[in-house]
């Protein structure tokens, strides 16, 4: 089980690694990892409760946003509507019972896409890294 980078247009940019855990585990490796590395989560979106709510169904599917302003603070110094894209993103899903996949932008397309400094690049690597490693070992 290894990452894998769709070549669509749809979906340019976003890098989707499957777990090797549950659902629910997955979220909470990704939460733990973040708070021992000193990353903050500024929220995270149960989106398949809130479409519960609504009175739709929708497997189950996640949101965290986070981040560490020291990393991300530069970048929207350096070009402020990279804002758009920070905090970033995880977003854990369970498309099919026990297939686990957890997506993101990768931190060249949002260098790419606010026409950043590649030493930048720096700042967003150690997220993907983290991500891709505590869901596949």
């Amino acid at each position: 089980m290894t990452s894998s980078s769709t070549n669509s247009n749809a979906d340019r940019g976003v890098v989707s690694v499957r777990s090797l855990y549950t659902f629910a585990d997955t979220v909470q490796r990704l939460l733990a990892a973040f708070a021992d590395h000193s990353i903050k989560v500024f929220a995270t979106i149960d989106q398949r409760a809130e479409a519960i709510a609504a009175g739709l169904t929708m497997p189950p599917t996640t949101l965290i946003i986070f981040g560490n302003p020291q990393a991300g603070t530069p970048l929207m110094l350096a070009q402020p509507r990279s804002g758009v894209d920070l905090p970033l993103k995880a977003l854990v899903t369970e498309p099919e019972p026990g297939q686990v996949m957890v997506s993101f932008n990768a931190a060249t397309y949002i260098i790419e896409r606010h026409s950043l400094s590649a030493e930048l690049l720096n700042n967003l690597v150690p997220a993907e890294l983290l991500i891709t490693a505590i869901v596949t070992k």
